[in-house]
């Protein structure tokens, strides 16, 4: 079985070198590549994400420290820069590996080696995916059951969050990012950074806002409009015929 393989960066001559590395070593294949770290987020954190994402540190609108923070639970890391002071951060993110560039082949076919053996070695636990998760409340000693698939969005406030969840709210001393981590990216959709959706609890999508099944009008927020938009995109029914 091949690992598929996706490169983020935003300078196209190492996204390039990287894709002919990719190419000319058994047991890879390409699953993808941008020099745009935004697109890139929707791709890496999908249902079916990449086996290895080589990423870059320094790119504009999303830094290579803030996507791996991200997606480091869904992909192996490898971490593609020029400057070694960020080696340390880089494994502080998890990253499985520290490429310096100009990386050579044999550098980055040790690093494949290095992958395919943790791969072997490795086994697979089947976990039964969960459809609620508990939080705590202020209450001591008390915890709340939330069903997912009921949670309509999710509003992150300074110490706490908001589960909007049918008409209740719950309140945890949670962040957003924490929360993050336990919804199922195929249902759920970071829009601005202070809100996650249920994305099938949606009633409308306009350019610069949506507007949940309650009725309640949230903003698309700059960084996350694009890869949000396109996904939604990806589910417009279009007519091929031509008026």
């Amino acid at each position: 079985m091949s690992l598929r393989c996706y490169v983020v960066d935003d300078e196209l001559h190492s996204v390039e070198m990287l894709i002919e590395y990719i190419e000319q070593t058994d047991g890879l294949e390409l699953y993808g590549f941008s020099t745009n770290p935004l697109i890139a987020l929707n791709e890496v954190a999908g249902a079916d994400p990449p086996d290895i994402t080589f990423l870059d540190i320094e790119m504009p609108e999303l830094s290579g420290m803030e996507f791996a923070s991200l997606v480091n639970l869904y992909t192996r890391i490898v971490i593609t820069t020029a400057f070694q002071e960020f080696a340390f951060e880089a494994f502080e993110k998890e990253a499985f590996d520290f490429l310096l560039k100009p990386i050579s082949y044999l550098r980055f076919r040790k690093c494949i080696q290095r992958i395919q053996r943790n791969i072997a070695t490795t086994t697979p636990v089947v976990e039964k995916k969960r459809d609620y998760f508990f939080v705590k409340t202020e209450t001591r000693g008390k915890m709340i059951k939330v069903p997912i698939n009921d949670i309509l969005y999710v509003e992150g406030a300074q110490n706490y969050i908001k589960i909007y969840v049918g008409k209740e709210v719950i309140m945890p001393y949670l962040t957003i990012n924490e929360i993050e981590q336990y919804l199922p990216l195929d249902h759920f959709a970071r829009i601005h950074q202070s809100f996650i959706i249920n994305t099938e609890r949606i009633k409308a999508v306009e350019p610069s806002r949506i507007t949940m099944e309650d009725g309640t009008p949230i903003n698309l927020g700059r960084y996350y409009k694009e890869p949000f938009l396109e996904k939604m995109n990806a589910l417009l029914l279009k007519s091929r015929r031509r008026f």
